[in-house]
């Protein structure tokens, strides 16, 4: 069954022209924002397709630098994302990047550099303003960001999995969908939970309890 998100309906309430090029593209930034932990130091926005010839003019780049830095699509900050990012002594760029045939038309790869960690994600707006995102650190992924999410890193190994769900079900927390993305057998994976309750950061530190779970994130917007 397919997820029917508000934005099917109505689209989303944004600063900007369009919901692909300024909402979509917000909110890819804004998933990165949230699932890396420190402070970004520095950011650099490889665009792909439409968004790499149109990023100008349609305030994309405004967007994304937006998300970045927290802001969510109704914020009125976003017009003045880049002086608000120089105030700051946030380092970023827009760089435009090869678009192959399979790739969808409104693509950005975000590369964050923090004081001392990085993190790379890639995600595409599909519009109205919903997105995909379909990488993180070199993995495949697949979620939406639509509903509350949980991204777990892990060790590919036996028991993990049941443990994720044990300790989801023993706190009343229901999954509406749920995918394991990996490298290979045996090597770093990610679960991605998208579930139909908001969740604590106490569930976090449950889930982190097993010795092959690296780290946890949690995803809302």
């Amino acid at each position: 069954m397919k997820k029917i998100s508000v934005f099917d309906i109505i689209g989303p309430i944004m600063i900007g022209p369009s919901s692909s090029h300024t909402a979509g593209a917000l909110r890819i930034s804004l998933i990165a924002y949230k699932i890396f932990k420190g402070t970004i130091k520095e950011v650099k926005f490889t665009l792909y397709g439409s968004f790499a010839k149109t990023y100008k003019g349609h305030g994309t780049d405004r967007a994304l630098l937006g998300g970045i830095m927290g802001f969510d699509t109704d914020d009125d900050r976003i017009r003045n994302s880049f002086e608000i990012a120089d105030n700051n002594n946030l380092k970023y760029s827009f760089v435009e990047g090869e678009t192959t045939p399979e790739m969808h038309p409104n693509t950005v790869r975000i590369d964050i550099l923090g004081e001392d960690s990085s993190m790379s994600l890639v995600g595409e707006s599909i519009g109205g303003g919903s997105v995909l995102v379909r990488q993180i650190n070199g993995i495949d992924v697949k979620f939406t960001g639509e509903y509350t999410t949980i991204m777990v890193q892990q060790i590919d190994k036996p028991g993990v999995v049941a443990h994720i769900t044990k300790v989801l079900s023993e706190n009343n927390i229901n999954i509406a969908f749920m995918s394991l993305f990996r490298e290979s057998l045996g090597e770093k994976a990610f679960t991605m939970l998208e579930l139909d309750e908001k969740v604590s950061e106490d569930i976090l530190l449950k889930l982190k309890e097993h010795e092959y779970i690296i780290d946890t994130f949690l995803i809302s917007i």
